[in-house]
């Protein structure tokens, strides 16, 4: 029983990992709490479900372009130009099945065995494994609590070199909230510009769960938005992590190469997902305020509660749904048979002790950090904090 090498070296995603050891807790009936999963607890909203309701009584049962119905990167390319002042044709934009396909088909498509791609950390857990999936070289640029885990121009700047091909990062950011502004992006930009042959992946999958005002683009800045692949979807914004829909839109050349290399592996998206995402695209954005309001007032909760929790670090994340505190204080401190040494080692605590699940940090690049997600609801929420300041001071 041989496997190839490249499964082999791939690693399992520890958000996936801690969600399934919570589900088997669940069964067992443990009372848990599950702030391991990245995915909103709302409902799909109705004029969507209702639009894929009246795609199956109409027959949409056909497979479809590999890039989606026509009519759906048409509606995608009219939300970007509506939302976000950008100017895409719909023979730019390819419908997936989920951002993470979209990535993928990115990452296949333009790295070589030994090209190098700039991450900066923490990132959301598969990018590295799908540069390692390409045979790429990952180039990790640690970023700090201090500086609400932002990569700095001059980071970047230092770690290009002439086998660098692509950066990857999110904003919002999965897994510390951080939102880039207009003015950092356009540092970054201008880092890039002077590298012709280096392209971006802009995750902007969180992109209506933003505290802080407009969302901004780093495919915005002309001089170097052709060398920009836009990622988003509606998983976190329209609640339909399900339906399994996300979408690219990039530079002409880059999305034939996504389309033909998405023919080989999957073909289209579900034909009734793209009609409702194609609903969701022609809704107003106002549309998703509500929940985005709801995540707000969540955030602004779990922060209060943290404050009573002694030894957390923990930054004011601007977006998504995410808290990434710094939990190294508890490093050495024992429940009287194991010691903690990393996130890891108290995240496993704090689901056997507190029955409160996590993600450790080690899966976003730093196992000084922990990932809690308040995508559920207040009074899981303050029950949760509560278990975890019981537990954590227990530790000696």
């Amino acid at each position: 029983m041989i496997l190839a090498d490249r499964i082999n070296a791939l690693s399992e995603s520890q958000t996936i990992a801690m969600a399934r050891k919570s589900r088997d807790l669940i069964a067992q009936g443990v009372d848990l709490i599950s702030l391991s999963l990245g995915e909103p607890d709302f409902a799909t909203p109705t004029l969507v479900k209702e639009a894929a309701k009246k795609a199956i009584d109409d027959n949409f049962s056909y497979y479809t372009h590999v890039s989606g119905y026509l009519e759906l990167r048409k509606a995608i390319a009219n939300k970007l130009k509506r939302d976000n002042a950008l100017e895409y044709g719909p023979d730019q934009i390819v419908v997936s099945t989920g951002a993470k396909q979209c990535i993928a088909n990115t990452v296949l498509c333009l790295i070589n065995p030994g090209d190098e791609v700039i991450v900066p950390s923490p990132y959301w857990v598969s990018y590295l494994e799908l540069v390692k999936l390409a045979e790429g070289k990952t180039v990790v640029i640690p970023t700090t609590l201090e500086t609400n885990f932002k990569m700095q121009p001059e980071q970047l700047r230092a770690a290009i070199t002439p086998k660098t091909r692509l950066i990857i990062f999110s904003s919002p950011c999965n897994p510390t909230g951080s939102v880039y502004s207009k003015a950092e992006l356009k540092a970054l930009a201008e880092v890039i510009a002077q590298f012709p042959e280096l392209y971006i992946l802009s995750d902007e999958i969180y992109e209506d769960i933003n505290f802080i005002g407009s969302h901004e683009s780093i495919a915005q800045f002309d001089f170097i938005k052709e060398r920009v692949i836009l990622v988003n979807g509606v998983s976190k914004g329209f609640a339909m992590t399900g339906w399994r829909g996300g979408y690219l839109a990039a530079p002409l050349w880059i999305a034939k190469a996504c389309d033909k290399m998405q023919g080989q592996f999957t073909s289209a998206t579900c034909s009734i997902t793209q009609k409702a995402m194609q609903q969701a695209m022609e809704m107003p954005q106002e549309s998703t305020h509500a929940m985005r309001d709801a995540f707000h007032k969540r955030r602004d909760l779990v922060l209060s509660l943290m404050k009573d929790i002694p030894g957390m670090k923990v930054n004011k994340p601007d977006g998504a749904f995410y808290v990434y505190p710094e939990v190294s204080a508890y490093f050495g401190k024992s429940d009287g048979t194991k010691t903690m040494t990393n996130g890891t080692d108290l995240s496993l605590y704090l689901i056997d002790k507190a029955h409160v699940s996590v993600v450790p940090g080690a899966a976003f690049g730093n196992d000084n950090y922990i990932r809690m997600s308040y995508a559920t609801s207040e009074e899981k929420l303050t029950e949760a904090m509560a278990r975890i300041k019981k537990a954590l001071l227990q530790l000696k």
